[in-house]
């Protein structure tokens, strides 16, 4: 009877799938967002980026010292009758959106002073789990021409999973590398779009906010991986899809503009995914399997007298019997000699140890790698 029930699960299991990858796999709708996102089954996507409108209430025209007029964002679709109305908005998308991700999906949403703190209000009330905020420092932004303010240089973008309990994805060794290294961290530094990648028709920008793809990048980098569903419900030129198909994610978006939906289309056909061979990211530490140090120096795959030393040779410790290590007055676990000598609570001694292998120099984690490939 339970083997029929699995069966019967399992069945409904691929029917989902299959009907998720006929209507959502990489596609573009053009329609309202809130229509279109009560159209989606529940659970359907693993990430999802939203850049809604900002409400920036402009009220005059900027002109610059020149006496030219600034391209502004006055745009309809940015516009809202009050506060109150962006809020019901707000609330009305955001509780769809957390409806069709999946229990373990993140939501990043990006937004200027003007509505961040308001969208972060509901993105709380509606109970999801906010992770950081991070800051974009724009490298190259538009001056405050009148000169009565600060210049705004930077966006905020808030990072939430869909409840405090879910197992969201975070590809920390790979945000680590992308930045020498160094742990990432919640300020970015990155040019706003403009150049060959901004999008233009005679001239003038198709859309006024068109975000970067490096942006995107890094977003997707961080919180999604390969064969994801990766929603957009404000997609506007297409940066989120252009960057998914680049990066192997299925996209899905939906733009309420025809004209932004023409040039998100002839973007994507023109975008070409890197190959798949070059896809693959660093492996969480974390979600390695837990084998002790002890255990290498017991098969012999390294051995007790072996000098480890820290990236730049500057630092050295010898290897025990019992797997522990030697630093001057300092011994004990391969984390704890290496957090004592930062000054530190707690280090990774997998990655801050090295060995070296016939002239060249490598983490003790390759060891725990080539043991676990069954390469040694």
């Amino acid at each position: 009877m339970q083997s029929q029930v699995d069966e019967d699960s399992s069945l409904e299991s691929n029917k989902f799938l299959k009907m998720i990858d006929n209507k959502l796999k990489n596609k573009i709708v053009n329609g309202n967002s809130i229509k279109e996102l009560k159209k989606i089954p529940s659970e359907s996507f693993d990430l999802i980026f939203a850049d809604p409108p900002y409400n920036l209430q402009l009220r005059n025209n900027l002109i610059r010292p020149d006496r030219s007029k600034v391209n502004a964002v006055n745009d309809k679709w940015d516009q809202f009758e009050s506060f109150k109305t962006y809020d019901d908005f707000t609330y009305t998308w955001l509780s769809e959106c957390k409806r069709v991700l999946k229990k373990n999906g993140a939501i990043w949403v990006i937004g200027s002073y003007h509505n961040i703190f308001r969208v972060g209000t509901a993105i709380q009330n509606l109970g999801f789990w906010i992770l950081n905020d991070v800051i974009w420092n724009k490298k190259n932004p538009m001056p405050n021409f009148r000169g009565t303010r600060f210049t705004n240089a930077h966006e905020t973008l808030i990072w939430a999973s869909k409840s405090e309990k879910s197992k969201y994805t975070f590809n920390y060794q790979s945000l680590k590398c992308l930045n020498d290294d160094i742990q990432m961290r919640s300020n970015w530094d990155l040019p706003i779009c403009s150049g060959t990648e901004r999008l233009k028709k005679n001239g003038k920008k198709i859309h006024s906010t068109q975000k970067p793809e490096a942006l995107l990048h890094r977003i997707l980098l961080a919180t999604s991986n390969k064969s994801d569903y990766i929603l957009d419900p404000f997609l506007g030129s297409g940066t989120t899809a252009a960057v998914s198909k680049k990066l192997g994610r299925n996209y899905f978006g939906i733009e309420k503009d025809k004209n932004y939906c023409k040039a998100a289309e002839q973007r994507l056909s023109e975008t070409k995914p890197i190959e798949d061979d070059y896809l693959d990211t660093l492996q969480n530490n974390r979600s390695k399997p837990r084998i002790p140090f002890g255990s290498l120096v017991e098969l012999g795959i390294i051995k007790p007298g072996t000098t480890i030393f820290d990236n730049k040779k500057k630092i050295s410790a010898k290897i025990m019997v019992d797997g522990s290590i030697k630093h001057a007055q300092t011994e004990g676990s391969i984390h704890k000699v290496a957090a004592t000598i930062l000054g530190a609570e707690s280090c990774n001694g997998w990655t801050f140890w090295h060995y070296n292998r016939n002239g060249s120099i490598f983490p003790i984690d390759n060891l725990r790698d080539r043991f676990l490939k069954n390469k040694i």
